[in-house]
C-alpha cells in the first residue's frame, strides 16, 4: 500500500505600516493559521508569498509578492496545486477576490481560505458572499484607520503641539523630549522630540524675516545670502539632499521660509494632505496612487499655545504675510495648483547647457518659447554663472528636428536604421519553452512573407490562401504559449515587423510634419529625446536613445 504524498501548497499573507504590527509576529500568525487549516487534508506549505509594507488598497498585480505569485500560477512547473491566504481581510481590499479570482480557476489552482473552512468554490454563491464581505470589511478597516490617525494628530498638535517627525524646518534641530509618552512606543525605545533653534541657522531665518520688512525683495535676499557664503538650506543638510546642487539660495526657498507659522514657535500639521488618484482612468482595476497637495491655509491645524522657542514673533509674521499678499508674491502659504494651459511639444525634453536644468515653456504673443528659469530664481553672486536670458523659441527647432530624425529614414540609410533598432532591443533571456516559440513566430513570419510574394507572382490563390491560414494559426499558438512564460517581459520585434512598421509610415518628415503635437510629443518621449541649448551659440545638440526601454512602439495619427 502506498502512501499517498502531501498536497503541496503556496501561503499568502500580508502586513503593512497601517496595520500597527510587527511584520515577523504577523507572519507568524498568519502562516500557523494557515498551516493549522490545510493539515487534516494532507497539506503541506512549500513556498511562501508574504508582502510586507504594502498597503492591502494596491491590487495584487501591484503587490511585489502577490504579483510574483500570480506569475507562479501561469508557470506549469510552478511546485504547487493550491494557494492558501492568512487573513483574507488582508489579501482581498473592496472588490480584489472578484478581480483575482477567476485567475486561480483559469489556470486550475485552489484558493483555501480559514474562514470558509477549505478551498473555495468560483460557483457557490455562499463563499462569493462572504468573501466580498471581507473586502468590505478590509475598506472600512482601512478608512476607520486613517480617520483615526488623522484626528489623533490633529487633537495632539493643537493641544498638546507635539512634534509629529518631519523634517525640521531650516533654522531648527531636534532635541531628546524624554521617554515617549505611548507606553507601547517607550517600551520600544522610543523617544518623544522636539523642535529648538539650530546655533547655526537660526540667525539666518531672523535676517531673511528682517530684510524683508525693511523692504528688500526675495532676489535681493537671495543675492546677498550667497555672496556672504551663507549655505542655502540643501547645502546644510547635503545628507538629505543628495538630489539637489545647492550652489545658491533660490526665491522659492525665501518665499518657504517666510510663510512657515512654525517660526512664532507653534507646531503646524496638515500643511498637505494625500489624495488617491486612479493610476489609469481607463483600467480601474490597477486602483488608486497617492499624490501630494498642499492645503489651504484655513485647514492646517496650529497649536493653542507656543511649544517651542520662537525665531520671531507673531507681529512679524503677519506683517510678512500682508506684505506678501500686497505684492501678488504669494497667498500666504496658499498653495495654488496651477494647470498647463498650452500644449508644448518639447515639454521636458530641453535642457539649458549654462545649468543642465529642464527649460520651462511659455507663450509669448501666441507663440511657445522655453527659458531657463534659472536666473530669477537662484543667486547669481560669486561661482554661479548664467546667462542673464536663455530664451528658445519652438517652431525655430520643429522643421529642422523633425528633418534630422526623419534623415535617418532616407532610403540610403533606411536599412541600417532598421538594424540599428533591431540590435537595440532589450535582450531577453527566456526559458527554452520561449525560446522555441519565439524561433516558430519568427519562422512563420518568413512563411507569410514567401507566400504574399507567391500571390503577387500569380500563383493559386486557393491554395496560398489555405497556407496562409495554417501558418497564421501556427502562430498565433506559438503567440500564446510565449505570453503564458512568466518573466518573459516585453518582446523583441522582430526586423521584419519593425521594417513593416516604418514603411507603413510612408514619409516620415511630412508624417512629424503634420502631426498633432501632443502625439508627435508622445514620439519624442518614446525615442528618449534629450535636447541641450546653447544660448551664446544658439545651437541645439540633439541625442536619441533607440536602447532606451520602451514598452510600446507607437506612430503617430493611426498607427499600424
Amino acid at each position: 500500500m502506498t502512501t499517498p504524498q502531501p498536497k503541496p501548497f503556496a501561503f499568502y499573507g500580508r502586513v503593512s505600516t497601517e496595520d500597527n504590527q510587527d511584520p515577523e509576529s504577523s507572519r507568524s500568525w498568519q502562516l500557523t493559521r494557515a498551516t493549522t487549516l490545510i493539515q487534516p487534508h494532507g497539506g503541506r506549505i512549500v513556498t511562501e508569498y508574504f508582502d510586507v509594507g504594502q498597503s492591502r488598497s494596491l491590487p495584487w498585480q501591484r503587490r511585489t509578492q502577490a504579483n510574483q505569485l500570480l506569475a507562479a500560477l501561469r508557470n506549469p512547473r510552478r511546485g504547487f496545486s493550491a494557494v492558501v491566504v492568512g487573513e483574507p481581510h488582508r489579501a482581498f481590499y473592496g472588490n480584489q477576490f472578484g478581480l483575482t479570482v477567476p485567475l486561480f480557476a483559469h489556470y486550475g489552482v485552489e484558493l483555501w481560505v480559514p474562514e470558509i473552512g477549505g478551498p473555495i468554490d468560483p460557483d457557490n454563491e455562499a463563499h462569493e458572499l462572504v468573501m466580498s464581505v471581507f473586502g468590505g470589511m478590509s475598506k472600512g478597516e482601512r478608512n476607520r484607520i486613517k480617520l483615526r490617525v488623522r484626528t489623533a494628530m490633529a487633537a495632539q498638535t493643537l493641544l498638546e503641539g507635539r512634534y509629529l517627525g518631519g523634517r525640521p524646518p531650516y533654522g531648527y534641530t531636534l532635541r531628546d523630549l524624554g521617554p515617549h509618552p505611548n507606553p507601547a512606543k517607550a517600551s520600544d525605545g522610543k523617544r518623544l522630540k522636539g523642535l529648538t533653534p539650530d546655533e547655526q541657522t537660526a540667525p539666518i531665518v531672523r535676517r531673511i524675516f528682517a530684510e524683508f520688512l525693511a523692504g528688500i525683495g526675495l532676489f535681493a535676499i537671495a543675492e546677498g545670502l550667497t555672496a556672504n557664503h551663507v549655505p542655502c538650506p540643501s547645502a546644510h543638510d547635503r545628507a538629505r539632499n543628495r538630489h539637489r546642487s545647492g550652489i545658491a539660495w533660490s526665491k522659492s526657498a525665501i518665499r518657504v521660509i517666510l510663510t512657515n507659522p512654525r517660526y512664532t514657535g507653534r507646531q503646524v500639521w496638515n500643511k498637505q494632505r494625500t489624495d488617491e488618484v486612479l493610476l489609469d482612468v481607463d483600467d480601474v482595476a490597477m486602483g488608486h496612487t497617492g499624490v501630494m497637495r498642499w492645503n489651504a491655509r484655513d485647514k492646517w491645524v496650529v497649536s493653542k499655545e507656543v511649544t517651542h522657542e520662537p525665531l520671531i514673533d507673531d507681529a512679524t509674521f503677519e506683517q510678512t504675510q500682508a506684505i506678501l499678499q500686497r505684492r501678488g508674491r504669494g497667498t500666504g502659504g496658499q498653495h495654488v495648483k496651477q494647470r498647463t494651459r498650452n500644449p508644448y511639444v518639447f515639454r521636458g525634453l530641453i535642457y539649458c547647457a549654462a545649468c543642465d536644468r529642464r527649460m520651462q515653456g511659455q507663450y509669448n504673443h501666441g507663440a511657445a518659447y522655453y527659458r531657463c528659469r534659472f536666473p530669477q530664481e537662484y543667486a547669481l553672486a560669486n561661482q554661479v554663472e548664467h546667462p542673464s536670458n536663455v530664451y528658445l523659441r519652438e517652431d525655430a527647432l520643429t522643421d529642422p528636428l523633425d528633418t534630422w530624425l526623419a534623415s535617418a529614414f532616407t532610403p540610403h540609410r533606411l536599412q541600417q536604421t532598421i538594424t540599428a533598432m533591431t540590435d537595440a532591443q532589450p535582450l531577453e533571456h527566456p526559458p527554452a519553452l520561449a525560446t522555441a516559440a519565439q524561433a516558430i513566430i519568427t519562422d512563420c513570419d518568413t512563411k507569410l512573407e514567401r507566400y504574399r510574394a507567391a500571390l503577387d507572382a500569380g500563383a493559386d490563390p486557393t491554395v496560398v490562401t489555405g497556407w496562409i491560414t495554417q501558418t497564421q494559426a501556427e502562430r498565433a499558438r506559438a503567440e500564446a504559449d510565449l505570453h503564458t512564460q512568466p518573466g518573459t517581459g516585453p518582446r523583441r520585434m522582430s526586423r521584419t515587423e519593425i521594417s513593416n512598421l516604418v514603411r507603413a509610415l510612408g514619409d516620415i518628415a511630412g508624417v512629424l510634419r503634420d502631426a498633432d503635437s501632443a502625439d508627435k510629443a508622445e514620439v519624442y518621449r518614446q525615442l528618449d529625446l534629450r535636447l541641450t541649448y546653447e544660448a551664446e551659440t544658439q545651437t541645439v545638440r540633439a541625442a536619441v536613445d533607440l536602447s532606451a526601454h520602451r514598452g510600446v512602439m507607437v506612430c503617430v495619427r493611426g498607427g499600424t
